[in-house]
């Protein structure tokens, strides 16, 4: 991993959880390409940027196409990342406001 380039997810630290025999380790890791949109960094990684940790779902297409190819899954943590809603709330929440957090809840429950 060290000789190759990484497209990081941008956050304080650019931290892979990985797990190896049941412990968990986090590896830091440099890379030139840092951005905040999990589809951005996806497309970067099949277009052969860099290597990228990404949600199976963001890529899941373009693996079943041949590309790009899943590196380290026997090392996958089975992590996932936290969502947040965040809306106005008060005595009326809009219907589409509701409707939408309500998918979510469901979605990702």
């Amino acid at each position: 991993m060290l000789e190759h380039d990484c497209v990081n997810f941008k956050r304080a630290a650019a931290r892979w959880p990985l797990r190896k025999d049941g412990v968990d380790y986090s590896w830091t890791l440099e890379g030139s390409v840092e951005t905040d949109n999990g589809d951005t960094q996806g497309q970067l990684a099949t277009e052969g940027i860099g290597i990228a940790r990404v949600c199976a779902e963001t890529v899941d297409h373009q693996i079943k196409a041949g590309q790009p190819v899943p590196l380290l899954e026997a090392f996958n943590p089975g992590d996932g990342e936290d969502i947040h809603a965040v809306f106005v709330g008060g005595a009326h929440i809009p219907a589409r406001v509701r409707c939408f957090v309500d998918y979510l809840v469901e979605r990702f429950e």
